[in-house]
């Protein structure tokens, strides 16, 4: 599977959140999933045995807000012609906050990634684990920064990085102790590094050998050390056909983490990360070099879109979800694009610094 453009999942995350607010009194919430290429005929035929079904429910309330809600389901499932290629996401049930006045509605949604699985769920809550799951990021780097006193291990997982675990080393120091003769100072000091590497192979085997959805590891250290750690067999075979790439790091920490990323953007070009960083990069050099051609900040950029000159949008997914939602609907009436950012990363950091709004213009306006 494909990531999802990073418009893709902010309307799938802001679909869930609609239906995550609402709470039936009883099992009362209806949640369909209908598989890509399933007849929606039997989907119909089905709710309707469950409509027939639910007149058996003792609460009377509860009877009338289920059969209801199947009700409105069938009648909003007969308007399509068949089942849409992703397949189709339909929850239906009472949204008022108010006792003794129900307010029925109907939510469908035609996921971004194919629907698998065929399911019908009445409950307290809608079911949006199968919408949650595909927000998720499916393909993840390793990332390990080691020297011969310390190692981080970590995963990059879409604009994440996340710190899994940490140890450090017995090598002395590279002052001996007193009585010590150098030689044997130094191979001491051989023997625990070995044994530290040792030590780093095995962890490194415990994360990463069975870990589903593993695009590859990228190991950084200073010096020659991830090739002493890379060129010795502490690694099974499995584990190091999947190193993808080395890069010279200062750091051993999280620090050392982030490094490996910023230096290993050939391989990273397709990451979501990486596409993120480079366009927030892009926005940076071109108000340092040509300030006529962006806009940032809430006003300047609805000034933009009004006067139809803004081509692409960036929106900090920390926005306020109204502003959020304003300025996205206004964008796509204008045929701007909207990209959303995350705050995972230094740019997307300094992109809420100025606002969390900013955009690219087809010409100048200034």
């Amino acid at each position: 599977m494909s990531a999802l453009t990073s418009l893709e999942k902010h309307k799938l995350k802001k679909f869930i959140r609609t239906l995550e607010k609402i709470r039936g009194r009883h099992t009362e919430l209806v949640s369909v999933y209908i598989p890509a290429g399933y007849d929606l005929n039997k989907i119909i035929g089905h709710i309707l045995q469950e409509q027939g079904t639910a007149s058996n429910i003792k609460d009377k309330t509860t009877r009338t807000h289920v059969t209801d809600s199947l009700e409105r389901m069938v009648r909003h499932l007969r308007l399509y012609k068949c089942t849409p290629p992703n397949g189709l996401a339909v929850f239906s049930g009472d949204a008022s906050d108010r006792e003794g006045k129900p307010d029925i509605q109907v939510w469908a949604i035609e996921p971004p990634v194919a629907v698998n699985a065929r399911l019908y769920r009445c409950e307290q809550t809608f079911q949006l684990d199968l919408l949650k799951e595909m927000m998720e990021f499916k393909d993840v780097f390793g990332l390990v920064a080691l020297d011969r006193r310390e190692c981080t291990i970590g995963l990059l997982k879409g604009t994440q990085i996340i710190s899994l675990d940490n140890i450090t080393s017995g090598v002395p120091g590279k002052t001996r102790a007193g009585g010590q003769s150098a030689q044997r100072f130094s191979r001491l000091r051989e023997e625990a590094a070995k044994e530290f590497f040792k030590r780093i192979a095995a962890l490194m085997q415990d994360y990463f050998l069975e870990m589903k959805n593993l695009k590859g590891i990228l190991i950084g250290g200073p010096g020659t050390t991830k090739e002493d750690f890379l060129n010795e067999p502490y690694l099974n075979n499995q584990i190091k056909m999947k190193v993808i790439g080395t890069q010279d790091v200062g750091y051993t920490d999280d620090t050392g983490l982030r490094e490996i990323v910023e230096k290993s953007q050939d391989i990273l070009a397709k990451e979501a990360i990486t596409e993120e960083r480079d366009i927030i990069q892009k926005f940076l050099k071109f108000l340092a070099t040509k300030p006529s051609m962006v806009a940032y900040g809430k006003d300047e950029v609805l000034n933009a879109i009004a006067l139809n000159a803004a081509d692409k949008i960036l929106l900090s997914d920390s926005l306020e979800e109204n502003l959020s939602n304003e300025i996205e609907e206004k964008a796509e009436a204008s045929g701007a694009v909207v990209m959303f950012i995350s705050t995972d990363t230094a740019e997307g950091v300094q992109l809420k610094e100025i606002g969390g709004i900013a955009a690219f213009l087809r010409y100048s306006i200034s």
